[in-house]
C-alpha cells in the first residue's frame, strides 16, 4: 500500500469516526491536514498530466501546453 492509499484510508477512518462518535480535537487538525495534502497531490497530479498534452495548430505545428501554460501563475 502506497503512502497516499495509506492517506486515503485514515482519511476514511475519521469520516466514519466523525459521522459516529465524532472527532477530537487533534483528530480534527489531522483530519484537515490529510484532506489538504490529498488534494494537493492530486491537483499536481493532473497538472504534470496537463503539461504533457500537445495539440496541433491549424497551420499543422504542434505546441506543448505545458509550455505554453506552465510558467502562469497557479493557485
Amino acid at each position: 500500500m502506497g503512502m497516499m492509499d495509506e492517506k486515503i484510508t485514515r482519511i476514511n477512518e475519521l469520516y466514519r469516526k466523525s459521522k459516529g462518535e465524532g472527532l477530537t480535537e487533534a483528530e480534527k487538525e489531522e483530519q484537515a491536514k490529510l484532506r489538504s495534502e490529498y488534494i494537493a497531490s492530486i491537483r499536481n497530479n493532473l497538472r504534470s498530466q496537463l503539461d504533457n498534452i500537445n495539440i496541433q495548430n491549424e497551420d499543422g505545428s504542434i505546441e506543448n501546453l505545458g509550455t505554453k501554460y506552465g510558467n502562469k501563475k497557479r493557485d
